[in-house]
């Protein structure tokens, strides 16, 4: 292969390995969803945030298990979104791409302010546009390069994240149950002091999903890597599997143990005003100032590293799209590194926008993107839980063979966790600070319809590209065969 190869056909590289599929995975989901948010979902439900985390856990794991049922079979650049497009229709691939590559544009600006909350836990003077705009920088030029060094980056990135929070829960266990010197254990008290276990009711509960469900974006991470994994049959469901437990295991004991250290009012962050993650939060109140320095510098760490995946999840995706014709070719060209670099230049737009919000909002940036993001992204979730009912019905009615990996339960699960994901999408509109979010997200997804109608009357589709009308060609080709 030579070095211009990979821009003539437009085809991405073989290039990452299940290990580094999975720590992807990671690196996408675990980042300020967790490390930050989660102080807002236990400003609405207190303790029992970690009901509200173990719920939607199991939706996560239902969507990426659906999710690598289907690329099994569809291995293809582009993911759901090309799925979508198959089993749905034209406007639902071409919607569900746009959107999922808007709102990580968006969620990847909400992660570099957060860098930049972050960093002024040191320097609290430290004006907020500027480390914003420092990290935007670096963040573009690791994706700038091979996929291959990309992925062991990210691999070391999401390793870091994962020893942090392994370190943080044995640090936490034993103030739990041992205590330090001049700290006397704290046991599960706080858990049902301070309001109890329940304090702002089932209402609390339910809210605190709404921000919960967000700590697991960047789930469908792996699936996105199909066209770039060395043998996706064998690693997506792989990955898949060892990224789910790995973060159900860590985020609820995570979670537990900042419940449990320290009481929930103290924890808890609400409003607009978001000022340190609730994890470095319980080292400072148990007077460890050094593993809340640490701590801080690992959410740091984790909030660029999920920037980084999530940057790269948007370049995939919108060159997906430049091969539908549904966006400007040029943005479909990879460079001599193999990566779609032109993609890359439009997926900074997000990263401009935090520049403006850090430095226009510094006070509101953060929660700002939080909630346009949420929102594009549970209609994405919405999209991917059609796609697999769809897909279930099309292959059994063409009597295509199913799927090596089938999610349990389905089609259930997967109308449950639509319900599920529908409910809050609903209840977005109602939550202080994330209302207006539907505000954006209608006109959005009216300039997308009105996109496409565009797209269509230009001749943007391209049917080789569509992976289940391949598979039916194949398929009345041996059959002629067989009968010649």
């Amino acid at each position: 292969m030579t070095a211009k190869e990979p821009e003539q056909d437009g085809q991405l590289r073989r290039s990452l390995s299940a290990r580094q599929l999975a720590m992807i995975g990671i690196g996408g989901a675990v980042g300020t969803g967790l490390f930050l948010g989660s102080s807002l979902a236990i400003s609405q439900a207190g303790p029992a945030t970690i009901i509200a985390y173990l719920v939607c856990g199991a939706v996560a794991l239902i969507i990426a298990w659906a999710l690598a049922e289907m690329i099994v079979v569809h291995p293809v650049a582009g993911s759901f979104g090309v799925l979508a497009h198959s089993y749905l229709g034209r406007l639902p691939g071409f919607v569900v791409r746009w959107t999922y590559w808007a709102v990580q544009c968006i969620a990847i600006g909400g992660e570099v302010v957060a860098a930049g909350i972050y960093l002024r836990f040191w320097w609290p003077q430290l004006p907020l546009w500027l480390p914003t705009v420092v990290f935007a920088v670096a963040i573009i030029a690791v994706n700038a390069r091979a996929v291959g060094i990309f992925g062991s980056l990210e691999y070391w990135f999401s390793m870091i994240k994962v020893s942090a929070i392994v370190v943080f829960i044995l640090l936490g266990l034993v103030l739990i149950f041992f205590g330090l010197p001049g700290k006397p254990a704290t046991g599960f008290d706080n858990l049902v002091t301070h309001g109890g276990f329940l304090p702002n009711g089932i209402g609390g509960l339910l809210l605190a999903m709404v921000f919960a469900i967000f700590s697991f974006v960047g789930t469908e991470v792996v699936s996105v890597t199909a066209a770039e994994a060395r043998d996706p049959v064998r690693d997506i469901p792989r990955a898949a599997r060892t990224m789910l437990l790995r973060l159900s295991l860590f985020y609820l004991l995570a979670i537990t143990i900042v419940l449990a250290v320290v009481p929930w009012t103290k924890t808890a962050q609400g409003g607009d005003d978001i000022a340190v993650s609730p994890f470095v939060s319980v080292f400072a109140a148990a007077g460890i100032p050094a593993a809340a320095t640490i701590m801080n510098f690992v959410v740091l760490t984790a909030a660029l590293s999920s920037a980084n995946a999530n940057l790269y999840l948007t370049t995939r995706m919108l060159h997906s799209l430049a091969e539908h014709r549904y966006a400007p070719a040029f943005t479909g060209k990879l460079n001599r590194s193999g990566a779609p670099a032109r993609a890359l230049v439009l997926s900074t737009i997000g990263l401009a926008i935090a520049g403006v919000c850090s430095f226009a909002f510094p006070d509101t940036a953060y929660v700002g993107l939080y909630g346009i993001s949420i929102f594009g992204m549970l209609v994405v979730w919405l999209l991917i839980l059609a796609t697999h009912l769809r897909f279930r019905r099309v292959r059994a009615r063409h009597g295509l063979p199913p799927s090596p990996v089938r999610l349990r339960g389905a089609p259930v699960t997967t109308i449950l966790a639509f319900l599920f994901l529908a409910g809050i999408l609903v209840s977005t509109g109602f939550i202080e600070g994330l209302s207006w979010s539907w505000k954006a997200g209608l006109p959005f997804f009216l300039v997308l319809i009105i996109g496409f109608v565009i797209a269509e009357k230009r001749g943007g589709f391209r049917e080789r590209h569509d992976p289940l009308a391949a598979e039916l060609a194949a398929r009345q080709s041996k059959r002629k065969e067989n009968l010649d």
